[in-house]
């Protein structure tokens, strides 16, 4: 049975806090009408700190679309390595163990993807396979889950790494300045995450089903507008609403599996805000403490979009996991408006022999800065 190992999770070392989030709005929108609002938005979404690829002051500048995509490009290639190194160690399996490389992230554009440069540069064999996921925004963590998951059901040998890459900070657009855009950038951070998928072994979540919904006629609630300047990032005021719709979605996928979605073990939920956080605990019947793994990642690092389920399961493995056979959920929200979501079981029936070292591939000493999940600078 296919099992979701242990992630790892890095975010940059650049910080900005909620305090001075809220006094770059005063100083720069000084004179927008709707001021005092997107203030109270921000200041709501409980967000203390986001980390940034680069210093705030570079951010606030926008150098064009082409040199912001080459930063993308630079800082995914610095910082991605060493985060598949340690999910490697993680799953206890080297390189050579992987037969299918998915990387999701809606922030930064390669062709050919990452995917390749990863196969090169971390000698993965050649004959691995090659899963870019670009356009599911933050639902993309959960649906490159699921697709490990599914490959794993087509391969039951077969070993999966994900890796999602979100530097949010790069889609920055000064120009912006509807509410929806003021709030997103109170809103979202930067992260690299990675994990491993075993086909066979392994402990954490072992995966029994999964499944996708989209609420109809919803498309433009969540969107980028592609212009010369880059990605322009739509937000529609009833995103927040979607959770009744999307709550008997998660509800009609465990009574297929004959469970009960309001009484699971675990649930790692797409932190898209604390409204959302609120709503599905509301229409699910779970009270809000099931959701801290979420909450922790939404406070401590903002909403890093595809690499926020990553770093929740990072944050169950933290706190010790769970019972084996204990029962859960993994869902993630993005555009469409879509939900990817999967259920499982927590399983410590490892087959894997010593942990295997993964250093033998690329390490990038650049940014040694940097504040990893599991290696903390502070």
């Amino acid at each position: 049975m296919a099992t979701l190992c242990k992630p790892d999770v890095s975010v940059p070392e650049h910080v900005i806090t909620m305090e001075d989030t809220l006094a770059l709005a005063r100083s720069l929108h000084a004179d927008h009408p709707q001021l005092p609002l997107a203030l109270r938005l921000i200041e709501n979404t409980g967000v203390a700190k986001r980390h940034l690829v680069r210093p705030i002051e570079e951010t606030l500048r926008h150098p064009g679309f082409e040199d912001r995509n080459r930063t993308y490009e630079a800082e995914a290639k610095a910082r991605v390595p060493a985060v598949v190194n340690r999910a490697l160690d993680h799953a206890e399996l080297r390189a050579s163990d992987i037969d299918l490389i998915i990387y999701v992230s809606c922030t930064g554009f390669m062709m050919p993807s990452l995917t390749a440069w990863l196969i090169n540069t971390m000698d993965f064999p050649s004959h691995t396979r090659q899963l870019p996921i670009a356009q599911l925004g933050c639902a993309a963590g959960g649906a490159a889950v699921n697709r490990a998951h599914d490959f794993c059901q087509a391969y039951p040998d077969a070993n999966v790494l994900i890796v999602a890459c979100e530097f949010c900070s790069l889609c920055y657009q000064p120009t912006d300045l509807g509410v929806g855009s003021l709030l997103s950038n109170g809103l979202f951070g930067d992260a690299v995450a990675a994990a491993v998928v075993r086909g066979k072994g392994g402990t954490g979540i072992a995966l029994e089903r999964n499944g996708s919904h989209l609420v109809p006629d919803t498309t433009d609630w969540i969107a980028y507008s592609v212009r010369a300047t880059g990605f322009h990032f739509l937000l529609d005021k009833r995103v927040p609403g979607t959770m009744e719709p999307l709550a008997p979605a998660l509800r009609a996928m465990a009574v297929q599996h004959g469970w009960d979605a309001a009484a699971l073990d675990f649930y790692i939920i797409h932190a898209g805000g604390p409204r959302i956080l609120d709503d599905l605990s509301h229409f699910l019947e779970v009270p809000p403490e099931a959701f801290r793994f979420s909450r922790a990642t939404l406070t401590e690092y903002g909403n890093i979009a595809s690499a926020v389920v990553l770093d929740a399961v990072r944050r169950l493995f933290d706190e010790g996991g769970v019972e084996d056979g204990a029962t859960g959920i993994i869902a993630g929200f993005g555009p469409g408006i879509t939900a990817e979501m999967a259920l499982g079981r927590w399983s410590t029936d490892s087959l894997a022999g010593p942990a295997l070292s993964a250093r033998h591939v690329l390490t990038t000493p650049a940014h040694a800065g940097r504040e990893s999940a599991t290696e903390p600078v502070s």
